[in-house]
């Protein structure tokens, strides 16, 4: 890991860079493949999935067998952890739910505002080196609780045509209605404009790589709305001399550990704490099982130092982290003070794996920055809020002649005779 000493304020921008490809190294492969799933269906999807998962399909429907063949699969003690996980996921989101807002904004004019379900949404499950099946509660979890009609699954399958039997067994206990083996920029091509085997839907949801997250943005321009760009994992810990560096080391890693284009950052006000943390890394490093993945992604890591903490609260909402972990005895000052972060992780005793896991928050955040702008997904991301009005005779009598006056003012004739002509019924 780069170990960098009191950066200019003028350079943070390059030093707090992503490892990622840029937008326009990777839309014209998207393009390509939304233009052909758009005029050809399961055929170009059918075709993608031989290219790139190296496997042939008879369908890219699982079917009800192959679900009661995973649920064998997964031993008891999975089993019981999983549901531990979707039992506080569940609590956590559905103590999300909010009321009717209503109000009699004049004498005669009641305006109120519910919350619906989004009808047909598709949940994007990654796969590949590791299956997350802890996505699939994640994002079908709160779909059900919110009430979703169509909850559509794809996930990509692996050389013998077969999803993880872990993702099959989450998906079937949350209410998934449809699961489709189908990965990549075609699964969200397929979720975009509909194909023999995948419905289209309103809404997709769920991370990916560098690919599924253009893919996703693209999707916007065909009328499908996005959870978020959520691309590769990040993560930023805050430490000082009080932090446990073996603690920080595993925190790292553990994100390391999900992909060569992940990013990590140290930022500490103790020099000390970053020596031993660089120490902890290589060590624990040296045993991990997917070393070699979690060594390209700490070759784009940093240890930053900085003189105190305003510094670093600064420089951390310049960065605008996917996860934050507070481990400093100042933490009321980070937990109050930060404004860009993801999902936020407080003290020496509560890991990141915790809100990937089990804990009940939801790990299916923004990342490159986009937290600045964009809300982790809850149970408001599966809705949409509509708003109702009734208007007696007393409140159009109330208001009329503003909305006259107005509408006249922007040159809207229409507007103003909509009204006008209910009033000389009521005068």
């Amino acid at each position: 890991m780069q170990i960098i000493n009191n950066p200019k304020r003028e350079d943070w921008t390059t030093i707090l860079q992503r490892p990622t490809q840029t937008v326009v190294d990777i839309e014209g492969t998207v393009n390509q493949i939304f233009k052909e799933v758009s005029e050809k269906g399961d055929i170009a999807v059918n075709a993608f999935t031989h290219r790139f998962d190296g496997v042939s399909l008879d369908t890219n429907v699982v079917s009800v067998d192959e679900i009661n063949e995973a649920i064998a699969q997964v031993s008891e003690p999975l089993k019981k952890a999983i549901l531990l996980a979707k039992q506080n996921i569940e609590a956590f989101h559905t103590a999300q739910k909010t009321t009717k807002v209503e109000l009699e904004t004049t004498e005669g004019v009641s305006c109120w505002q519910e919350k619906r379900p989004i009808q047909k949404v598709g949940l994007y499950i990654p796969g590949g080196t590791a299956p997350l099946f802890s996505t699939v509660l994640m994002l079908a979890v709160p779909a059900q609780i919110a009430g979703c009609k169509e909850i559509v699954l794809c996930s990509p399958p692996n050389k013998e045509g077969k999803l993880a039997p872990e993702i099959l067994y989450a998906a079937n206990l949350c209410g998934v209605t449809k699961i489709i083996k189908v990965g990549g920029i075609q699964a969200i091509a397929g979720l975009t404009f509909g194909t023999e085997t995948i419905p289209k839907v309103y809404k997709i949801f769920g991370p990916g790589n560098q690919f599924v997250t253009v893919a996703k943005q693209l999707a916007t321009k065909f009328g499908v709305a996005i959870d978020m760009p959520a691309g590769p994992s990040e993560l930023l810990v805050v430490a000082d001399e009080s932090a446990n560096p073996s603690y920080i080391a595993s925190d790292l890693l553990s994100q390391a550990e999900h992909g060569a284009d992940s990013q990590v950052i140290l930022v500490s006000t103790s020099q000390d704490i970053i020596e031993k943390v660089s120490d902890e890394v290589e060590k624990q490093l040296s045993v991990l099982p997917r070393r070699d993945i979690a060594e390209k992604a700490i070759a784009n890591s940093k240890l930053i130092y900085v003189d105190n903490d305003d510094l670093a609260l600064e420089l951390i909402d310049e960065y605008g982290p996917e996860h934050f972990i507070i481990c400093s005895k100042n933490e009321d000052l980070y937990v109050n003070g930060i404004s860009n972060a993801g999902s936020i992780f407080i003290g020496d005793y509560t890991p990141e794996s915790a809100g990937d896991y089990a804990s009940g928050t939801n790990h299916t955040l923004p990342t490159n920055g986009f937290s600045k702008a964009y809300s982790g997904v809850n149970l408001d991301s599966f809705t949409k809020s509509m708003t109702f009005q009734k208007i007696s005779k007393a409140g159009l009598l109330n208001i009329g002649e503003s909305i006259e006056l107005m509408a006249e003012a922007e040159g809207l004739q229409a507007h103003k005779n909509a009204v006008t002509i209910r009033l000389k019924d009521l005068k």
